[in-house]
């Protein structure tokens, strides 16, 4: 039988794990994608909507409308972390998404990385995107191949001496047609050959649904691969809550797998964005 002192350092011991245990970062961890939400304000204005709902990070598209310096004050004045943005796409009003398998391209696709570098390192920002292009028309898939390769291992080199992670992502033929990558399956095989061991998957979970679907499956086989997820509902690309995705059992699963990364939530509210935040609810995001 415990004596009362002993008794006392059991309770205190108790104690003390359900403190460490309390302290436990909540997971799944959600980014708020200023690109999508928050779009009833202006987009240095959406740090702080994004903050005062309980996002912890955000994650954008393009940040390089403004200095690196204005959006830094921005992350430390409201407590945010950087999570994720692309490097420079090209021209995006003229409907490029992204250089990195353009053949001709490749010395503005290496002045891109040195730009995100600049961003990166303003904003403590650990992961960059590189997007690969809507192929042009006639266009040689090999050679957009070899080209997309030799500009991911010239990236991947760049951020590797930074400490930086870069990321290539799937996105589906319906939202971007012609986009030069598709499919998980594609990706691993772009990031096998490409050999840069902090060249990783960005798994966003929409453009996999629409693609090829079976979303627990290739959530356990691809784990390690992923440093960063994204989320969306399917149809319509709204909040996670909607469609026939079945979001916390996915989150369920990550948790399982050990994912420690951040969740980016690039969805286009149906609403105004606070009034759509029920589903994050449970994971302490809202008003």
């Amino acid at each position: 039988m415990a004596t009362g002192r002993e008794s006392r350092e059991e309770d205190g011991k108790g104690l003390a794990a359900h403190a460490l245990i309390e302290e436990k970062p909540a997971v799944p961890k959600f980014a708020a994608n200023l690109s999508f939400i928050f779009q009833e304000v202006g987009f240095l204005g959406r740090f702080a909507a994004a903050a005062g709902c309980g996002f912890k990070a955000v994650e954008y598209l393009s940040p390089y409308e403004h200095p690196p310096d204005r959006i830094a004050e921005q992350l430390n004045r409201h407590g945010l972390e950087q999570a994720l943005f692309n490097m420079p796409p090209g021209d995006w009003a003229a409907g490029e998404r992204g250089i990195g398998a353009l053949p001709g391209r490749e010395q503005e696709f290496r002045d891109g990385v040195e730009t995100a570098l600049g961003y990166a390192k303003a904003t403590n920002c650990r992961i960059l995107h590189a997007m690969a292009g809507v192929l042009p028309a006639g266009q040689d898939r090999a050679e957009a191949e070899r080209t997309y390769l030799a500009n991911l291992r010239h990236a991947a080199d760049r951020l590797a001496a930074e400490g930086l992670t870069l990321v290539i992502e799937p996105i589906n033929t319906r939202d971007i047609p012609g986009y030069f990558l598709n499919t998980t399956t594609q990706a691993m095989s772009v990031i096998e050959r490409a050999d840069r061991p902090n060249l990783k998957m960005q798994l966003d979970l929409y453009h996999v649904q629409i693609m090829e679907g079976d979303l627990a499956h290739r959530v356990q086989a691809l784990a390690g691969h992923y440093p960063h997820v994204q989320i969306a509902g399917n149809p319509g690309r709204h909040e996670p809550d909607v469609g026939e995705i079945n979001y916390p059992f996915l989150f369920d699963l990550l948790d399982e797998l050990g994912y420690s990364g951040w969740i980016g939530c690039e969805y286009r509210p149906k609403g105004e964005t606070t009034a759509g935040l029920g589903w994050a609810k449970r994971y302490g995001i809202g008003i």
